[in-house]
């Protein structure tokens, strides 16, 4: 049973391991695509684009529809998290620089954990909170070392937030519907219903696109196949096999892995400052990991 066990958390850290990594790859392609294409129009090509990808590999798999109980998890989630996640997160990037938007971004893993203590009865272990608190600290630090020394918007902080409080709502609505659909059902039609949200914004995309480069374009491919279509599925399997809160508190590896694409890619030297919030984060993504002492004798 705990051999078992063990290896089911393996599989969902794997998975969002690689979550993670392409999360953190698309703060950096939004923030360039964003000099060409506007908040709604990206979001929108972004989620078409994944919603391509997702409907072939759901056709491929013959997996079809999801029964009725998964559907009020899935709709909330596509408007919460596809949707005005995406949108949000977008606009506020544009607003403010990179180190504020992570840090108001950050406090989604604290809002997911507070939800799924409340609203899916995970309860409030003594580990995951001391994980998410050095956590969130580590990216304070991260995000103070790379801020513009407070150049930041008052709407850019509140999109930003907004973004934060959407993919809190959207994970923690995802989680039951997960116990009847599958991780790829969930993803497929929660993407496809943001994209519907995002409808509006066509004519945008398309004047928008026409006008950038042909690099924006790539980049809004980029953005639907990785860091839409395979990290959120990706994501979703890994929420099936674990708790909303332990799950959200690895998402504090994205600005480690920021810091670090920037140094090896962008040749962009970390201040020590950098290090050490990353230092911080990864020892609370570590402590939130940990199992109680009670849980492994029970196992």
């Amino acid at each position: 049973m705990a051999s078992t066990r063990q290896e089911t958390d393996y599989r969902a850290l794997a998975a969002a391991g690689i979550t993670i990594v392409l999360w953190a790859s698309a703060f950096v392609v939004i923030r360039d695509a964003g000099e060409h294409i506007s908040a709604g129009a990206l979001a929108l090509g972004r989620l078409v684009t994944g919603a391509l990808v997702l409907g072939a590999f759901l056709l491929v798999r013959k997996q079809g529809f999801p029964p009725k109980a998964a559907w009020p998890g899935i709709l909330v989630s596509g408007v919460a998290w596809f949707g005005v996640y995406m949108v949000a997160l977008n606009a506020g990037e544009q607003r403010i620089d990179a180190g504020t938007a992570s840090l108001v971004i950050n406090l989604g893993p604290i809002l997911m954990a507070a939800l799924g203590g409340w609203l899916l009865k995970e309860g409030f272990p003594p580990q995951l909170m001391a994980g998410l608190a050095l956590g969130f600290a580590g990216a304070v630090l991260v995000g103070f070392a790379s801020s513009d020394g407070g150049s930041a918007s008052l709407i850019g902080v509140l999109l930003c937030g907004l973004a934060a409080a959407g993919s809190a709502v959207g994970v923690i609505a995802q989680k039951p519907a997960l116990r009847h659909a599958t991780a790829l059902q969930v993803t497929t039609f929660g993407n496809a219903i943001g994209a519907l949200v995002c409808l509006p914004f066509a004519g945008s995309l398309i004047r928008e696109v026409a006008a950038a480069p042909s690099s924006a374009l790539l980049e809004i491919v980029y953005l639907g196949v990785f860091p839409t279509a395979l990290a959120f599925s990706t994501w979703a399997y890994a929420l099936s096999r674990t708790t909303a809160g332990k799950l959200g508190a690895t998402t504090y590896l994205v600005p480690v892995l920021v810091v670090v694409v920037s140094w090896v890619v962008l040749d962009e030297v970390p201040a020590a400052l950098s290090l050490a919030g990353g230092a911080l984060c990864l020892i609370g993504v570590a402590v939130s990991r940990r199992r109680s002492r009670e849980k492994v004798e029970e196992t």
